[in-house]
Parts: C-alpha cells; structure tokens; sequence
C-alpha cells in the first residue's frame, strides 16, 4: 500500500547508484515502528527521542551542549526513491519531488531541526525528530540561528600575504 502510485504520481526507473562515500555516525531512536506512524513534520514539544552517536564519532559531541538546537540530518532507508511527481497524503495537489519536503526523493536526506534536551554517555536526547525507530543517521550541525563562527579579520589576513 505504501508504495502504490496515487492519481497523478510518476515514477522512474532511478540510475545505478555509485558511492557517495557517506558513513552512518549513528542510530536514531524513536517511538515510531512505521512510516505512517510518524509525524509529517517533527515538533519541539514532540516525544523525546534519542540519537545514539557510534564510536569513534563519540568525540565529535564535545561542546554540543552549548547548542539549544541542532540540525540533524538523516537517512530515510525506508523510503521509495523513484517518484518525481506526487500527490502527498490529504493534498489534492501533485507537484514535483523538489518542491515537498516529502521522504520520497532520489536522496531521502531528511533534516530537522531539533531541540537538545540532554547529552549522555554518546546519546543525544532531543524533540523534533519525524522518522522511524531506527533510522540512520547522518551529521549533526549545531542550529545555523544559534551558531556564529568567529569572525575574522579581513585586514590582518590580508597584511600576511
């Protein structure tokens, strides 16, 4: 049922995949066991969920506390790659793959913005998440509202060279 075309859907065959050198960093750990269980957009005062960050990337947390939200990005492996035009669920609307922010696209990286309730012991315990018990995850950014990275002297820089 899940991949049953819907009126004015459009499906391709997809190209033979190559190696985009990606590496799973993690699990992501919800209350959701299917696709449609899951919310069509996660929510700040959803469930709390939690990412389980695998060695040797337990490091990389350090100083992640700092951050009140975060970008997680993630795969969708449950998700179909074929479609280039939808009809989303209650939307009588068909439209483009790249015009949703639907799982199904050629890629299925999600991303969401999450708020960071807690850090321990390599887990990170957020609210915000929008996918299935299980799902592997990709990187974590700290939110790109509450990030400023240093500023740099334009004059100092240029003076070296």
């Amino acid at each position: 049922m899940e991949n049953d075309l819907r009126a004015g859907e459009q499906a391709v065959a997809p190209p033979a995949s190559t190696d985009a050198g990606l590496v799973f960093i993690g699990r992501i750990r919800t209350p959701w066991t299917a696709r449609s269980e899951c919310p069509r957009q996660g929510a700040v005062d959803g469930p709390v969920c939690t990412i389980e960050v695998f060695d040797p990337w337990i490091e990389a947390l350090h100083g992640i506390a700092q951050y009140p939200t975060l970008e997680i990005l993630y795969w969708m492996n449950q998700s179909r790659r074929d479609l280039v035009r939808q009809n989303p669920a209650n939307d009588d609307r068909v439209r483009g793959t790249f015009a949703l922010r639907s799982p199904i696209r050629p890629n299925p990286i999600a991303t969401s913005i999450v708020r960071l309730e807690r850090v321990e012991n390599g887990r990170l315990h957020v609210r915000g998440l929008d996918c299935v018990d299980g799902t592997p995850l990709l990187d974590i950014k700290p939110d790109r509202k509450c990030f400023t990275p240093p500023v740099v002297d334009i004059d100092a820089v240029t003076s070296r060279s």
